[in-house]
């Protein structure tokens, strides 16, 4: 698993250093969060769609799945490609938390406008040229 862990840091390493910028998300919802949704989609026909009858052996895991997932973030999540962990029990949390860190995330690139091509002037002979006023 430790080389599976360092290739992925490696490939993030390398999209980086080119400019892409790496946000990972883990939406975290609790096991009773998990329950109660679970036995809505059961009772509501609209939702019935999204129930599966794996989905409860996959329930079965749930404390692997937690152990998986630490150790991914532990060894996965660095300064270039950072992990953030989102209480998601509460979707208006959820939605929050991440576009918050999102808006944080585009702030620090300091991203700006280029500066204009033309000069004023020479936008002014332009749209005269054009008939555009």
């Amino acid at each position: 698993m430790r080389r599976r862990y360092a290739q992925i840091n490696e490939f993030e390493r390398i999209l980086a250093e080119n400019g892409t910028l790496i946000v990972k998300f883990f939406l975290h919802i609790s096991k009773r969060e998990q329950r109660r949704r679970l036995a809505e989609r059961l009772a509501d026909p609209d939702k019935a769609g999204k129930f599966s009858a794996g989905d409860l052996q996959e329930r079965a895991l749930w404390e692997r799945y937690l152990t998986a997932y630490e150790k991914l973030l532990a060894h996965c999540s660095t300064p270039h490609a950072p992990w953030y962990v989102i209480p998601a029990d509460r979707k208006w949390h959820r939605n929050l938390a991440v576009a918050s860190v999102l808006v944080h995330a585009l702030e620090d690139l300091g991203s700006r406008y280029p500066p204009p091509a033309l000069s004023p002037a020479q936008a002014r002979r332009l749209r005269a040229a054009l008939g555009a006023g």
